[in-house]
């Protein structure tokens, strides 16, 4: 049995924020699809069945409701029209309940058995039940008959049971979420044939055996929750047929943490070019990061701390722009960190636990880089200071020189001393004699101007 702690670190934190984000893309998608469904729901103009009212109120009965809240206060006997009750959707068209939403949240949450009668809801399509206590002994194997459902999310509402296969035969599933469960039991390979499936979430259970190499045929998923089971491959991640063989998978995310998965990553996780976020930490994955994973442009969040890969990091790493979260910590990693933009700006946490890894941001240097020591950058108020030396030493040479190269000459020199005076009154006969003439027209022009207006 897995051992789980309620102190998570924060680098664990940091995961789950990241599967978090991962989700986000499939949950919006399945929204909008569930937007169009709701179109059709809402009070049924020939009212609901009668027949799927009764299921509703011994539903209702078989569940002990939260001792403050009364979680489902319209459903009675003199509400005749079950489809105007709350947490339920009708079909506009026929009257059948094809929606409940039973989800516990901070106001409360339901406790009690799951109710044989829920099979008389045959066209259901929508069931939430996630966030309860339910009580049930084992895991309800009724799920399985419930053909018409498209979305069933039972996520920590029960404790235990063995994995319920009978879902499997739900062909028209495109989101399913049993996680938080503790379910035992390995995942059957039937679930190859839920060819709608878009969302699979069977994280935090006991689940064993291998992973089935047919949920690599599921080309509509786009979301992939194994992380915190038991699971293991006795030849890779991949199998003899391998998990990421068909190109045409267009996944997202893919969480197969803290599991006892073995071997290498397979060449094939190239052809996921759809994938942004992708969690193999904490399994026993061996041999090199595989150079195809630089194929993934788009990946975001990329997590292979605490495996036992070796060797150099791919330099085709470097080459995906939009990578924001890595952690390739605890491995045996060695050789420089490939130089590019992205894995210099993260965190030295990301690199640690791999003895042999230097270059930046790590403090450990290559062999053969050379130790220069740098130089003290000039702050802008010691280049301004040198500056400005240069530009009065500057002027007082230029000063020294032209005044004695000037009354030097006229000092000593006789007949330069006499041209030079000549020169300076011949200066000012000119410059007197253009004041003269000068003012003389300035006053003209200003008696005229006075003259316009006397």
């Amino acid at each position: 049995m897995n051992v789980r702690s309620n102190n998570l670190s924060v680098r664990e934190r940091k995961m789950m924020s990241m599967k978090l984000v991962g989700t986000i893309f499939v949950l919006l998608q399945l929204q909008l699809q569930l937007l169009l469904y709701s179109n059709n729901y809402g009070v049924a103009s020939a009212g609901c069945i009668d027949m799927e009212r009764r299921a509703l109120l011994q539903l209702k009965a078989s569940l002990v409701e939260n001792d403050i809240n009364d979680l489902l206060p319209s459903w009675d006997n003199k509400s005749y029209d079950c489809c105007e009750w709350k947490r339920v959707g009708c079909s506009n068209q026929t009257g059948h309940v094809e929606m409940l939403h039973l989800y516990g949240d901070r106001f409360g949450r339901f406790r009690g058995d799951i109710n044989a009668s829920l099979l008389e809801l045959r066209q259901l399509k929508y069931l939430n039940l996630s966030y309860n206590r339910f009580s049930n002994s084992k895991f309800p194997e009724l799920f399985g008959s419930l053909s018409n459902l498209r979305f069933l999310d039972l996520r920590a509402s029960f404790n235990g049971g063995r994995f319920p296969n009978d879902i499997s035969r739900l062909s028209n599933l495109q989101y399913l979420d049993l996680s938080y469960n503790i379910l035992k039991g390995t995942i059957p390979h039937q679930f190859g044939n839920l060819s709608h499936l878009q969302y699979l979430d069977l994280s935090w259970n006991d689940l064993v055996g291998t992973i089935p190499h047919q949920l690599g045929s599921l080309s509509n998923l786009q979301y992939l929750d194994l992380g915190w089971n038991l699971l293991s491959d006795k030849n890779d991640v991949g199998g003899e047929e391998r998990l990421f063989k068909n190109n045409k998978l267009i996944l997202r995310s893919i969480d197969l943490s803290s599991n006892q998965l073995i071997g290498n990553i397979p060449e094939e996780i190239g052809n996921l070019v759809e994938l942004v976020s992708l969690n193999l930490s904490s399994n026993n994955l061996s041999g090199e990061i595989t150079s195809k994973i630089g194929k993934l442009k788009l990946l975001e969040f990329l997590d292979l701390s605490r495996n036992q890969f070796s060797g150099l990091i791919p330099p085709s790493l470097a080459q995906i722009d939009r990578l924001s979260m890595l952690n390739l910590s605890y491995n045996n990693l060695f050789g420089r960190i490939p130089i590019g933009t992205q894995l210099q700006g993260f965190d030295p946490s990301s690199y640690e636990g791999n003895v042999g890894l230097c270059g930046k941001p790590l403090v450990i240097k290559c062999p053969g880089d050379e130790k220069v020591t740098p130089q003290k950058p000039e702050t802008p108020k010691e280049s301004s200071l040198e500056d400005k030396k240069s530009i009065y030493l500057s002027v007082t040479l230029g000063f020294i020189t032209g005044f004695w190269g000037l009354w030097g000459s006229l000092l000593f020199i006789q007949t330069w001393r006499h041209a030079y005076v000549l020169f300076l009154n011949n200066i000012t006969d000119t410059m007197y004699v253009f004041m003269v003439l000068n003012a003389t027209k300035f006053q003209r022009w200003l008696r005229a101007l006075l003259e316009k207006f006397v």
